[in-house]
């Protein structure tokens, strides 16, 4: 044999690789990040990470005082059932359902996360059909309250952070997945082990930490209920369809509505977020009865009298057009698809009562900053809101002006104005909406102007941060609020009011729980006031309280009540 003939196959001169088909040194071996994450330590403590991801999202409560250690020291079922479906699966349709089930389990955490904030401020659980439109006033609300760049920062930090929460628990499920692919014989004993416990401590009632049962079913229990949320929201628009049409006054004629009220000025004024406990709380009830009391002497001697009753708001901590729509339409509009529907509905309300039979119809709207096109619905003939009063002073977070410079431009554009016809005027008072800061200083009427004089209330205000630092704190800017808009409103009635002036003011709806607490109810006082008894006396039957504090026992009616009890009581025939 040659020499040659021992030589390397691959060492001829016509054998060698092209230069560019080389393959460089660094692309041989596993870059850096890719042996860090394949060291068995690394690997284990992801894995191990996962699997808490995974633990925490089925665990995962939607009520943040639930959100505690003791919350989690439970079993969770699902977790058995998922080991189960995952080791019978081939790989490819195995990957597919872990994704799936991996994005619905994060949706879940982060709809869950939702009903807390609802819970916190409204009072109720995220609605995943009809809620998404309430995130526009949501970001008008941190928009006026603490400025555009707060309000861009909060937009996008909500959707980055429910990004990422998808996408952390789309991971953790595929990679334990992926180790319940590797140890099918081990995972199927977990499953049974897990099963068998869940069912013996949910039989036994087993509790680690007191009212939490160790044996939980929270996830399925929580997507049925949500899947059964939805279902009810579409059979509801079908129902109450049916509740519109069936008005006893719809047929109802001008002369025929609201007879007992001819040549009155009736002003309906909501109070915002003017509840029960601004009226019963002892932290909040001495100041806000203090400035009854006082108002209400002053009417008196003015020859103003008054009854008061309690109604129950459809809403709780928010969404005050809930209750505006609720008191003016005689219906229980609890919800956006029912809001929506009632306005493109012929539904006769309070409003339209009122234009049927002759009055001039009017809104005065503070904190509106563009066009309302449900007042056609309504039946207004004129609407002032922020763009069209002339306010020429600071904003108060979110509240566009001052109550006081509401009801002084309102007295100059309408109300003192000679040879008009009798008005009905519908107005929601701002001046008490949450934050609380800055509140208005009440001034001499003539002072008002044009609001510029509100420069320095607003300068010398105590800072948002502070205030929502301390519950306390929030409580106390709270009861100001309300004893600010109740002297004012009270006032302008006992300065401008005549003989013919009947004023009709609410609370819309509760104010939020940091104020209120956990277990308010939904009432709100409700109180009518004029100078002529005979206004008065047609409610008689009523059973209202005297004066401008219904007593804790008066009568409490849902508020989609007070439409057909108010046109009955002043005169209106039934068809």
């Amino acid at each position: 044999m040659q020499p040659t003939d021992l030589a390397d196959p691959q060492t001829p001169e016509d054998a060698q690789p092209e230069p560019d088909q080389t393959v460089p040194e660094e692309q041989q071996q596993p870059g850096r990040l890719r042996r860090l994450l394949s060291h068995p330590r690394v690997s284990l403590g992801l894995t191990v990470l996962a699997c808490v991801v995974v633990f925490v999202a089925l665990l995962y409560p939607n009520i943040l005082k639930r959100l505690s250690l003791g919350g989690f020291a439970r079993i969770p079922i699902e977790a058995a059932l998922g080991i189960a479906v995952l080791i019978v699966l081939p790989r490819r349709p195995r990957v597919i359902i872990a994704s799936i089930a991996g994005a619905a389990l994060g949706w879940l955490v982060i709809e869950k996360s939702l009903d807390m904030g609802w819970f916190e401020t409204l009072a109720r659980p995220f609605d995943p059909v009809l809620d998404w439109e309430l995130f526009d006033d949501t970001y008008g609300f941190i928009r006026d309250s603490y400025g555009q760049a707060a309000a861009y920062g909060a937009a996008a930090g909500a959707l980055l952070g429910g990004a990422l929460v998808i996408a952390l628990v789309v991971w953790a499920v595929l990679r334990v997945t992926d180790l319940v692919a590797r140890h099918r014989r081990i995972s199927a004993y977990t499953a049974g082990g897990i099963t068998v416990v869940w069912v013996a401590v949910l039989l036994l009632g087993v509790q680690l930490v007191p009212r939490v049962p160790l044996a939980a079913r929270s996830t399925v229990t929580y997507a049925w209920d949500r899947a059964h949320q939805a279902r009810a929201g579409f059979a509801d628009e079908a129902r109450f369809a049916e509740e519109v049409a069936a008005d006893p006054f719809k047929t109802a004629t001008g002369d025929q509505l609201l007879t007992g009220l001819r040549g009155k000025d009736v002003i309906f004024t909501f109070v915002e977020s003017y509840g029960r406990n601004a009226l019963e709380s002892p932290e909040l009830a001495p100041g806000v009865n203090a400035v009854l009391d006082e108002q209400s002497a002053a009417l008196q001697q003015a020859g103003f009298a008054a009854r008061s009753g309690w109604l129950t708001s459809p809403t709780f901590g928010g969404n005050s057009w809930l209750a505006h729509s609720t008191l003016l339409s005689g219906l229980w509009i609890n919800n956006q698809s029912r809001y929506r529907n009632l306005t493109a509905s012929d539904r006769l309300t309070l409003t339209s009562s009122f234009k049927r039979s002759g009055w001039d119809t009017v809104s005065v709207m503070p904190g509106a900053t563009r066009a309302f096109p449900e007042g056609t619905f309504y039946g207004y003939n004129r609407i002032w809101d922020s763009r069209n009063l002339g306010y020429q002073g600071p904003k108060f977070s979110w509240a566009q002006m001052p109550d006081q410079f509401t009801l002084k431009k309102f007295t100059e554009l309408e109300y003192a104005k000679p040879n008009r016809q009798p008005l009905m005027v519908e107005m929601p008072l701002i001046s008490s909406h949450t934050p609380w800061t800055p509140i208005p200083t009440f001034l001499d009427w003539e002072k008002v102007g044009d609001g510029s004089v509100y420069h320095q209330d607003v300068a010398n205000a105590p800072k948002k941060k502070d205030v929502w630092g301390s519950s306390k704190k929030v409580r106390t800017q709270y009861g100001k609020s309300v004893q600010y808009t109740l002297t004012t409103l009270l006032d302008w009635a006992r300065k401008y009011g005549d003989e013919n002036l009947v004023l009709v003011f609410l609370g819309d709806h509760q104010p939020s729980k940091v104020v209120v607490g956990e277990d308010a109810g939904h009432d709100v006082p409700i109180t009518i006031v004029a100078r002529d008894p005979a206004v008065l006396d047609r409610i008689s039957s009523w059973n209202w309280t005297e004066g401008f504090k219904p007593a804790t026992d008066a009568p409490v009616w849902p508020m989609n009540a007070f439409r057909d009890r108010f046109l009955t009581a002043y005169g209106s025939a039934t068809h």
